[in-house]
């Protein structure tokens, strides 16, 4: 059973003609229980709702356009003095991604993702969750700014506002991702050195910590090549490197193991190179970063990606193709190490591991794993791997 409101028939807006205000249905309600039966309907509570709220500008999507006449009628022949108004503009639609929340909701029920706040989704709780800034998000809105016409902002453009924002605000800190281990032949066995380490070279009031330097340290893996390719400036059989804020080394070997994986690169210290520079002058092209393999915080590194392989995943293939679309590897969880000194900062903290991106410690953190979430990398590598 509905109710119509009485309007005139001769208007000449199609919309005005015999709309429905109220539904009765006598059906369980799982607020009201079955004590209620009439239910107005949206574009009855809409205009009445954001009266009684005190809302000037209802704004909404340019699907509403043609809902605009019956919402104004509403509002004057309903409510006295002040009326809200509603104005419609185009959606922000983002490739790679979905902004529908009936198209969400299926990824979430269908356990696509881990919920609303999964750090892949557009969500305000997904993007807060990965360690968007929100003047990051502000300042994405400021630069595509609001048009009626129907259009799809590319998704490195939010994330490039992202990366501007953590590269200027964000302190630093080491961190390890996939580890090797790199052991200095030539270092004293239970010698620990304290290297200072500022947080961020352009914010001084930031402050330093110190990060402990002994004969076993942690590096990535891709800082090392048996048989480098060619202009490749970091670890390799021969070459000299320099250990960020700490010695020149030189690769001297590597052992690998039963499945022939380099699983340890062997070096040699110049002790005289304390602090990156040479007394001799002489000059290396390669810098990599380290963590000390005594002293850290082992960690869960969640690298995030786009959700979707393709630009439009909810296009014409429609809702039932989610899964043929889907990234693979939207999510790879790593263990590493982090340094110490960030091990048991708050939820939410944000740092730029060097050399790897910018990361946020995610909720699911305990005291003895740290979790970071992959905020954006240093530069957009995104491939498309379907």
């Amino acid at each position: 059973m509905v109710l119509r409101a009485k309007i005139d028939m001769a208007s000449p807006n199609l919309n005005m003609r015999d709309p429905i205000i109220y539904r009765i249905m006598y059906a369980h309600h799982h607020r009201t229980g079955d004590k209620w039966c009439v239910y107005p309907m949206y574009d009855f509570a809409h205009p009445l709702s954001d009266a009684y709220e005190g809302v000037t500008h209802s704004l909404c999507s340019l699907e509403f356009e043609n809902h605009r006449p019956l919402y104004n009628w509403f509002v004057d022949e309903l409510i006295e003095g002040e009326k809200p108004r509603q104005i419609e503009f185009a959606r922000l639609n983002l490739n790679y991604t979905l902004t529908s929340k009936r198209k969400c909701l299926k990824l979430v029920k269908d356990n696509i993702v881990s919920g609303w706040d999964d750090p892949r989704m557009a969500t305000i709780s997904g993007m807060r969750r990965r360690g968007y800034p929100a003047e990051a998000i502000r300042d994405f809105c400021d630069r595509i700014g609001v048009s009626k016409a129907y259009s799809v902002v590319d998704f490195a453009l939010l994330e490039a506002c992202v990366r501007d924002n953590l590269g200027a605000n964000s302190p630093r800190a080491m961190a390890v991702i996939d580890p090797l281990k790199l052991v200095i032949d030539n270092y004293p066995e239970d010698k620990t050195e304290d290297i200072e380490c500022e947080y961020h070279p352009d914010h001084p009031e930031y402050g330093s910590r110190k990060m402990p330097f002994s004969k076993e340290l942690w590096i990535e893996k891709n800082d090392f090549m048996a048989e480098p390719i060619k202009k490749y400036r970091r670890l390799y059989p021969g070459n000299e490197v320099r250990l960020y804020k700490a010695y020149f080394v030189t690769c001297t070997g590597y052992d690998v193991d039963e499945n022939g994986e380099v699983c340890c690169v062997h070096c040699t210290y110049d002790p005289e190179t304390l602090g990156g520079d040479a007394p001799d002058g002489r000059k290396v092209k390669g810098t990599i970063h380290w963590v000390s393999a005594r002293d850290n915080s082992p960690a869960e590194i969640r690298l995030y990606e786009r959700l979707f392989n393709v630009e439009n995943p909810s296009d014409e293939e429609g809702v039932s193709s989610f899964e043929d679309n889907l990234n693979p590897d939207s999510l790879v969880v790593k263990n590493g190490y982090v340094e110490k000194a960030i091990a048991n900062c708050e939820a939410g903290t944000k740092y730029q591991f060097m050399r790897n991106g910018y990361f946020c410690k995610d909720k699911d953190s305990t005291d003895d794993m740290p979790v970071f979430n992959r905020t954006v990398p240093l530069r957009d590598g995104f491939k498309i791997t379907k």
